[in-house]
Protein backbone atom coordinates (compact mmCIF):
# COMPACT_ATOMS: atom_id res chain seq x y z
CA UNK A 1 0.00 0.00 0.00
CA UNK A 2 1.16 3.41 -0.51
CA UNK A 3 2.82 4.61 3.05
CA UNK A 4 0.52 7.80 4.26
CA UNK A 5 -2.40 6.80 2.03
CA UNK A 6 -6.07 6.78 3.96
CA UNK A 7 -8.47 4.31 2.47
CA UNK A 8 -12.25 5.80 2.69
CA UNK A 9 -15.23 3.05 2.10
CA UNK A 10 -18.10 4.33 0.22
CA UNK A 11 -21.26 2.99 -1.84
CA UNK A 12 -20.50 3.26 -5.50
CA UNK A 13 -21.92 5.86 -7.84
CA UNK A 14 -22.52 5.99 -11.22
CA UNK A 15 -19.69 8.72 -11.31
CA UNK A 16 -17.34 6.33 -10.28
CA UNK A 17 -17.86 3.87 -13.06
CA UNK A 18 -15.06 5.42 -15.16
CA UNK A 19 -12.48 4.60 -13.07
CA UNK A 20 -14.20 0.94 -11.78
CA UNK A 21 -13.89 -0.42 -15.05
CA UNK A 22 -10.40 0.76 -15.73
CA UNK A 23 -9.21 -0.99 -12.51
CA UNK A 24 -10.82 -4.10 -13.57
CA UNK A 25 -9.17 -3.71 -16.71
CA UNK A 26 -6.07 -3.78 -15.28
CA UNK A 27 -6.88 -6.46 -12.95
CA UNK A 28 -8.80 -9.01 -15.30
CA UNK A 29 -7.75 -7.54 -18.91
CA UNK A 30 -9.60 -8.04 -21.83
CA UNK A 31 -9.99 -11.88 -21.40
CA UNK A 32 -12.55 -10.80 -18.31
CA UNK A 33 -15.41 -10.90 -20.88
CA UNK A 34 -14.96 -14.51 -21.13
CA UNK A 35 -15.56 -15.42 -18.28
CA UNK A 36 -18.78 -17.25 -16.91
CA UNK A 37 -19.29 -14.77 -13.93
CA UNK A 38 -18.74 -11.88 -16.67
CA UNK A 39 -21.46 -13.96 -19.02
CA UNK A 40 -24.14 -13.30 -15.78
CA UNK A 41 -23.51 -9.67 -15.59
CA UNK A 42 -24.14 -8.99 -19.30
CA UNK A 43 -27.50 -9.98 -18.31
CA UNK A 44 -28.32 -7.20 -16.33
CA UNK A 45 -27.71 -4.00 -13.83
CA UNK A 46 -25.80 -5.07 -10.99
CA UNK A 47 -27.17 -3.79 -7.62
CA UNK A 48 -25.48 -0.62 -6.77
CA UNK A 49 -26.87 -0.20 -3.39
CA UNK A 50 -24.60 -3.24 -2.18
CA UNK A 51 -21.63 -2.21 -4.32
CA UNK A 52 -18.74 -0.08 -2.89
CA UNK A 53 -15.71 1.73 -3.84
CA UNK A 54 -12.30 2.36 -1.44
CA UNK A 55 -10.52 5.44 -2.72
CA UNK A 56 -7.22 7.15 -1.58
CA UNK A 57 -7.49 11.23 -1.86
CA UNK A 58 -10.06 10.80 -4.21
CA UNK A 59 -9.41 8.34 -6.52
CA UNK A 60 -11.01 4.96 -6.61
CA UNK A 61 -8.64 2.26 -5.94
CA UNK A 62 -10.79 -0.96 -5.34
CA UNK A 63 -14.03 -1.92 -6.13
CA UNK A 64 -16.50 -4.80 -5.40
CA UNK A 65 -19.90 -5.26 -7.08
CA UNK A 66 -23.34 -7.31 -6.47
CA UNK A 67 -25.52 -8.50 -8.82
CA UNK A 68 -29.45 -10.39 -8.15
CA UNK A 69 -29.16 -13.76 -9.59
CA UNK A 70 -31.15 -16.76 -9.72
CA UNK A 71 -31.05 -20.53 -10.71
CA UNK A 72 -34.29 -22.83 -9.89
CA UNK A 73 -36.19 -21.51 -6.82
CA UNK A 74 -33.28 -19.87 -5.69
CA UNK A 75 -32.41 -15.93 -5.86
CA UNK A 76 -29.55 -14.15 -4.21
CA UNK A 77 -26.35 -12.16 -5.28
CA UNK A 78 -22.96 -13.22 -7.07
CA UNK A 79 -19.82 -10.80 -5.81
CA UNK A 80 -17.63 -9.78 -8.36
CA UNK A 81 -15.68 -8.68 -10.12
CA UNK A 82 -13.86 -7.36 -6.67
CA UNK A 83 -10.49 -5.54 -7.60
CA UNK A 84 -8.03 -3.40 -5.98
CA UNK A 85 -5.25 -1.48 -8.15
CA UNK A 86 -1.44 -3.45 -7.27
CA UNK A 87 -0.25 -0.52 -5.11
CA UNK A 88 -2.90 -0.77 -2.66
CA UNK A 89 -2.88 -4.78 -2.52
CA UNK A 90 -2.31 -6.89 0.65
CA UNK A 91 -3.46 -4.19 2.98
CA UNK A 92 -6.88 -5.29 3.44
CA UNK A 93 -8.71 -3.44 0.97
CA UNK A 94 -10.47 -6.70 -1.24
CA UNK A 95 -11.63 -8.19 2.41
CA UNK A 96 -12.75 -5.27 3.67
CA UNK A 97 -14.78 -4.45 0.57
CA UNK A 98 -16.47 -7.67 0.73
CA UNK A 99 -17.41 -7.77 4.26
CA UNK A 100 -19.17 -4.60 2.92
CA UNK A 101 -20.50 -5.80 0.28
CA UNK A 102 -22.05 -9.25 2.41
CA UNK A 103 -23.19 -6.66 5.49
CA UNK A 104 -25.31 -4.78 2.87
CA UNK A 105 -26.42 -8.14 1.16
CA UNK A 106 -27.74 -9.76 4.43
CA UNK A 107 -29.06 -6.25 5.91
CA UNK A 108 -31.17 -6.16 1.98
CA UNK A 109 -32.49 -9.57 2.73
CA UNK A 110 -30.51 -11.38 -0.13
CA UNK A 111 -30.70 -15.00 1.25
CA UNK A 112 -27.43 -15.85 0.03
CA UNK A 113 -24.13 -14.28 -1.84
CA UNK A 114 -22.24 -16.68 -4.27
CA UNK A 115 -19.38 -15.71 -6.94
CA UNK A 116 -15.81 -17.52 -8.55
CA UNK A 117 -13.15 -17.52 -6.40
CA UNK A 118 -10.63 -19.55 -4.19
CA UNK A 119 -11.48 -20.61 -1.34
CA UNK A 120 -8.33 -20.21 0.62
CA UNK A 121 -9.01 -16.23 0.46
CA UNK A 122 -12.95 -15.82 0.53
CA UNK A 123 -13.26 -19.15 3.32
CA UNK A 124 -12.31 -16.78 6.26
CA UNK A 125 -14.93 -14.28 5.11
CA UNK A 126 -17.67 -16.85 5.00
CA UNK A 127 -17.93 -18.57 1.75
CA UNK A 128 -18.07 -22.48 1.41
CA UNK A 129 -17.80 -24.72 -1.51
CA UNK A 130 -21.29 -25.29 -3.51
CA UNK A 131 -22.30 -29.04 -3.92
CA UNK A 132 -21.01 -29.99 -7.30
CA UNK A 133 -23.35 -29.81 -10.42
CA UNK A 134 -26.22 -27.94 -8.21
CA UNK A 135 -25.93 -25.18 -10.64
CA UNK A 136 -25.17 -24.75 -14.06
CA UNK A 137 -23.12 -21.77 -15.46
CA UNK A 138 -23.16 -19.95 -18.80
CA UNK A 139 -19.49 -20.81 -19.49
CA UNK A 140 -17.19 -23.46 -17.96
CA UNK A 141 -16.31 -23.02 -14.36
CA UNK A 142 -14.15 -25.08 -12.17
CA UNK A 143 -16.29 -26.31 -9.61
CA UNK A 144 -14.21 -25.83 -7.10
CA UNK A 145 -13.95 -22.10 -7.77
CA UNK A 146 -18.16 -21.88 -7.14
CA UNK A 147 -18.40 -20.28 -3.38
CA UNK A 148 -21.50 -19.17 -1.41
CA UNK A 149 -22.17 -17.58 2.25
CA UNK A 150 -25.32 -18.57 3.08
CA UNK A 151 -27.41 -15.46 5.07
CA UNK A 152 -30.75 -17.63 5.35
CA UNK A 153 -30.58 -21.40 6.24
CA UNK A 154 -31.42 -23.67 3.28
CA UNK A 155 -31.43 -20.62 0.50
CA UNK A 156 -28.32 -22.66 -1.18
CA UNK A 157 -29.79 -25.67 -1.85
CA UNK A 158 -32.66 -23.76 -3.71
CA UNK A 159 -30.35 -22.63 -6.58
CA UNK A 160 -30.42 -25.40 -8.86
CA UNK A 161 -30.07 -25.52 -12.43
CA UNK A 162 -28.82 -22.45 -15.04
CA UNK A 163 -27.40 -19.68 -13.15
CA UNK A 164 -28.13 -16.68 -14.28
CA UNK A 165 -28.98 -12.49 -13.81
CA UNK A 166 -32.27 -12.50 -12.28
CA UNK A 167 -33.43 -10.34 -15.03
CA UNK A 168 -32.91 -13.12 -17.70
CA UNK A 169 -34.77 -15.87 -15.61
CA UNK A 170 -38.47 -16.11 -17.82
CA UNK A 171 -41.03 -16.20 -15.34
CA UNK A 172 -43.48 -19.48 -15.35
CA UNK A 173 -47.22 -18.76 -15.52
CA UNK A 174 -48.56 -19.07 -12.01
CA UNK A 175 -48.69 -23.14 -10.95
CA UNK A 176 -52.37 -23.99 -12.13
CA UNK A 177 -52.77 -21.32 -14.08
CA UNK A 178 -52.73 -23.01 -17.51
CA UNK A 179 -55.18 -25.52 -15.68
CA UNK A 180 -57.13 -22.86 -14.65
CA UNK A 181 -57.50 -21.10 -17.94
CA UNK A 182 -57.74 -24.47 -19.92
CA UNK A 183 -61.10 -25.11 -17.39
CA UNK A 184 -62.58 -21.69 -17.98
CA UNK A 185 -62.78 -22.49 -21.76
CA UNK A 186 -64.02 -25.70 -21.42
CA UNK A 187 -66.75 -24.18 -19.12
CA UNK A 188 -67.48 -21.79 -22.09
CA UNK A 189 -67.90 -23.88 -24.48
CA UNK A 190 -70.77 -26.16 -22.55
CA UNK A 191 -72.55 -23.09 -22.07
CA UNK A 192 -72.22 -21.76 -25.71
CA UNK A 193 -73.25 -25.78 -26.89
CA UNK A 194 -75.89 -26.25 -23.90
Amino acid sequence: MVPGSTIAYLPETAEHDPEIELINEEAFGPGRFARAASKIREGGPHDRALSFVAASAGTVIGSVRLTPIAAGRGRGHMLGPLAVRPAFKNAGIGRTLVALGLDAARKAGSPLVMLVGDAPYYGPLGFARMPRNQVQMPRPVDPDRLLVCEFTPGAAAQLTGDLDHVDQIVRSPKPFQAFTDEAETGVERLRAAG
